[in-house]
């Protein structure tokens, strides 16, 4: 797949980003805290780096924050680094454990929460939480000069509960905890509690808790290593935001390729639940090098959590007019088709659809055509033999738009074909071979 990126990285000016899962693929993303701030969904994720220092070559190495903003789920922009290991006065600034950060908003503020290890040992020894406050969710954040006293250890999350008071969790020596916030959003106001209700701990670790409400009762959700193999995503529920809960069931299961951690958020947006999570999709052979995903979530009538299933496709309806990438395909058919990378050396540049035999098809949902009639189809392939697509709407037995007919041609080419019984509107669309013959695809786009 063509990755679609601007190279303004690092400027603290927005880049474009446009995707499905995982839905960030310039950079290795990780542990996204999702929120509705300003009619837009923010994402706030860890940022997973080659290590520059030997103890971390084969382990988590983080160094910064990013934060992502999109209207639709499908296109994102990139708003720069927004807090930096050197840029906050108590955090070792070559300690590279900028891990799981949350952000929320109070009083036309935002409060940006992220672990980090100290560098004085007179604040304390290990992570403790920091604070960054911003005007705007994209920022600019300024770093308080001191960590929350009293919040040793990962993985902040907060909540801002009816009745205005504010709450901070995070994973601690003790387990879960969690504790009140002062008005001020910056001090516990009181000592950490651990949450009761949970698994204990000889039942497998526990860390990266998201705290939400919905209908009066309260979600307590984590990853989970429960089977003493990789983390599932696990959930409980109460009447009150500090417990106790008691133990309802998975949102996800453990990694089916062996990425050992898992970290999640859940938000409304615009009448529909969302779970974010991560994988370790452009980073296969090592999964500390993790990318952003996202799928919707539903609920049973009792409140319950209905497991998620993971996708590529993802959430979101892609415009017809930009690159469909069908490699992140909604269903894919026979022995004949396969996913890869473009390039095994730069998994940034994304991946391909291969598709080597007769009745081989990729379906790829949701694509918007809109009103404005499209009246060619341009598909980016390379061929060592030649092949022909055929282009459907409406599942497998659908109507014909478009046959293609590629070329022999082993490098990468682009090629525009008429359409016929032209589509309008939101349209699933099915891809399939016709006949003998071999295809890597790119992706397509309708003009």
């Amino acid at each position: 797949m063509k990755k679609i990126i601007s190279l303004i990285l690092f400027t603290g000016l927005a880049a474009c980003v446009y995707a499905q899962n995982p839905f960030i693929r310039d950079q290795f993303t990780a542990d996204p805290t999702a929120r509705v701030f300003e009619g837009k969904v923010y994402v706030y994720p860890s940022h997973d780096i080659p290590s520059p220092v030997p103890h971390l070559k084969e382990w988590f190495c983080m160094a910064d924050y990013h934060v992502f903003s999109s209207e639709n789920l499908t296109d994102w922009t990139d708003h720069g680094v927004i807090v930096s290991q050197e840029n906050v006065p108590w955090v070792n600034p070559e300690g590279y454990s900028l891990w799981a950060p949350d952000c929320i908003e109070r009083n036309g503020k935002y409060y940006f929460y992220f672990p980090a290890p100290v560098k004085d040992t007179l604040i304390g020894r290990g992570m403790m939480t920091g604070v960054a406050i911003a005007d705007k969710p994209y920022g600019p954040f300024i770093p308080q000069p001191e960590p929350i006293k009293g919040t040793f250890g990962i993985d902040p999350c907060s909540l801002i509960d009816k009745d205005g008071q504010a709450y901070i969790y995070w994973a601690g020596f003790g387990g879960l905890l969690g504790a009140k916030l002062k008005d001020n959003m910056t001090e516990l106001d009181g000592n950490p509690v651990a949450v009761e209700g949970l698994p204990a701990p000889d039942q497998g670790m526990k860390e990266g808790p998201f705290v939400f409400e919905r209908n009066g009762k309260y979600y307590f959700t984590f990853p989970w290593v429960k089977n003493n193999t990789t983390e599932l995503l696990a959930y409980a529920m109460g009447d009150s935001p500090l417990g106790p809960f008691e133990m309802k069931g998975e949102i996800m299961d453990e990694s089916p390729t062996g990425c050992w951690t898992n970290h999640h958020s859940i938000i409304e947006y615009k009448g529909q639940w969302y779970l974010f999570y991560h994988h370790n999709d452009l980073s296969p052979k090592f999964d500390k090098n993790r990318s952003i995903r996202i799928d919707s979530l539903f609920f049973n009538p009792d409140g319950t959590i209905q497991k998620v299933m993971p996708t590529l496709r993802g959430v979101g309806i892609t415009d017809a007019r930009k690159e469909i990438q069908i490699d992140r395909y909604s269903r894919l058919g026979s022995t004949g088709v396969k996913i890869d990378f473009i390039d095994t050396a730069n998994t940034f540049a994304g991946w391909k659809t291969i598709m080597s035999e007769d009745g081989a098809y990729v379906q790829y949902n949701r694509v918007d055509f809109g009103n404005n009639v499209p009246k060619t189809v341009t598909v980016k392939t390379s061929s060592s033999m030649g092949a022909k697509l055929q282009i459907r709407t409406g599942g497998q037995n659908g109507t014909i738009i478009a046959e293609v007919n590629i070329p022999k041609n082993v490098q990468w080419a682009e090629t525009s074909y008429s359409l016929s019984n032209i589509p309008t509107g939101i349209q699933d669309l099915f891809i399939s071979q016709a006949g003998a013959g071999d295809a890597e695809i790119d992706w397509i786009k309708f003009q």
